[in-house]
């Protein structure tokens, strides 16, 4: 039987051992946000990971991390959260309005919950069946729900009444519809005519899609070099929301001949 010295010098030994995996663990953490930060030149990060090791390292990865899958590399005008939710429960339970219906259904949206976002739009359509907002709203959650046929004439009809709606986003999404549905040479046409008017790396990496598609490289190499000239600089925000496209240029770019 061992003696109490013992004891307590293995029970120190474990802890010892432990202390060091975790904080090896957290070290591997560390670098792995730091590497990220490097990567997307994202020097400010870089040097708080650096000085503030820990509560800035989980900071930085749920910045960076959070957007939901479905709708990574799209947005809506205007995210919003938790608070807001509860305003809009409210406002809809005291005043049942068509827009707050839609407002809500775009908080939801951008959370990536997908099959609510679609009920608040149905809701708010009940109420107000001609409000652009919601019936392109609508259409873009379809689309991300793979339902391209019933986004198509919601967004056609939208862009035909608007064509600068939402700042051109509506017209992305119904040139990604035509696309889905295998229309690619209007897809084609819609998406020359956001890139005339807009710079989105959404619409340019799209593009360039399509003419490699298309068997037109040269064309497809042009759109690609821009959106990755103009990353650098662009603002903070921006990159981490195009981020998505940045890196689907770079692998693109690499299969060019």
């Amino acid at each position: 039987m061992g003696s109490p010295d013992s004891a307590v010098s293995e029970v120190y030994h474990v802890q010892s051992w432990l202390y060091l995996g975790g904080a090896a663990l957290v070290g591997l953490f560390n670098l792995w946000m730091i590497v990220d930060a490097i990567r997307r030149r994202e020097w400010v990060w870089v040097g708080i990971l650096l000085i503030f090791p820990g509560i800035s390292t989980l900071w930085y990865f749920f910045y960076m991390f959070r957007d939901s899958p479905a709708t990574r590399g799209f947005e809506l005008p205007g995210a919003q959260n938790r608070r807001r939710i509860k305003e809009l429960q409210a406002q809809i339970y005291h005043l049942d309005k068509a827009h707050h219906h839609s407002q809500l259904g775009d908080v939801y949206f951008q959370q990536g919950n997908l099959p609510k976002a679609e009920a608040c739009y149905r809701a708010a359509l009940e109420r107000d069946g001609q409000d652009l907002d919601t019936r392109a709203h609508l259409g873009q959650c379809l689309l991300r729900q793979k339902r391209a046929a019933e986004a198509k004439p919601l967004l056609e009809g939208v862009v035909r009444e608007n064509p600068k709606h939402d700042y051109g986003h509506t017209t992305m999404a119904f040139a990604e519809t035509l696309t889905a549905l295998g229309e690619t040479d209007n897809a084609l046409g819609v998406w020359q005519h956001v890139t005339a008017n807009h710079a989105y790396p959404r619409a340019k990496v799209q593009l360039a899609e399509l003419y490699f598609a298309k068997g037109q490289p040269d064309l497809a190499r042009t759109e690609l070099k821009d959106v990755l000239a103009e990353d650098p600089h662009a603002p903070t925000y921006q990159r981490r929301r195009d981020r998505v496209w940045v890196n689907q240029a770079k692998r693109l770019i690499r299969k060019l001949p």
